[in-house]
């Protein structure tokens, strides 16, 4: 397990500046948009290969506080356990561009997850940013769920606490685990889309 280190107040208003410029190709109620990247192990991984079962991508950046509160305290890796294992596909996703926080290549990105105990069904390798633009992939984390039927269903942050503390995860409700939840239920997702929050994504400059 990760230890938290205390953050500064200046650090988390820079890692909280997600740019408000993006546009979501990706709609919930909507066809998701499809996916076509290289894993870790240089394979071809697309969406359209997974119709049938839930999917869901989550944005990640290691070097990212957010994303540390989630993996440090086990709470992402407790959910990839839990709905791998009911047969749920989850892909993670990194789209940091060469030279820029939280770029890594396949071997890197093999090492991270099983450093941090992660159990992704894949960890796809964005560089160039297409896959995450085409999503709107705002913040590490940005979490989007799939249903079988290929639409998505929800998309946004990972729960409803904004903040890069540990402590706050067990008073927090998930979002993403609402939605699988829901689904699976036969009901209607409560909250299909909210704002993701956490570091932004390091695409190129310019891109």
């Amino acid at each position: 397990m990760i230890p938290f280190r205390t953050l500064t107040v200046a650090a988390l208003a820079a890692a909280l500046a997600v740019p408000s410029s993006a546009r979501a190709a990706a709609t919930v109620g909507q066809p998701a948009p499809e996916v076509s990247l290289p894993d870790t192990t240089g394979a071809t991984r697309s969406l359209s290969a997974y119709k049938g079962k839930f999917v869901v991508l989550e944005w990640v950046n290691f070097e990212c506080p957010f994303v540390g509160k989630h993996y440090g305290s086990g709470n992402m890796q407790s959910l990839q356990k839990k709905y791998t294992g009911q047969g749920v596909v989850w892909l993670t996703v990194v789209s940091s561009a060469p030279g820029t926080q939280g770029f890594v290549n396949a071997e890197e990105a093999n090492r991270d997850t099983q450093k941090r105990g992660a159990a992704p069904t894949a960890v796809l390798l964005d560089p160039t940013g297409a896959v995450g633009h085409l999503y709107g992939a705002q913040a590490t984390p940005h979490m989007y769920v799939i249903n079988p039927e290929g639409q998505l269903v929800y998309m946004g942050a990972i729960d409803d606490t904004p903040s890069a503390d540990p402590s706050d995860i067990a008073h927090a409700k998930n979002y993403v685990a609402a939605a699988i939840d829901a689904v699976k239920s036969g009901q209607r997702v409560g909250v299909p889309a909210t704002k993701a929050y956490g570091c932004s994504v390091k695409y190129a400059s310019g891109n």
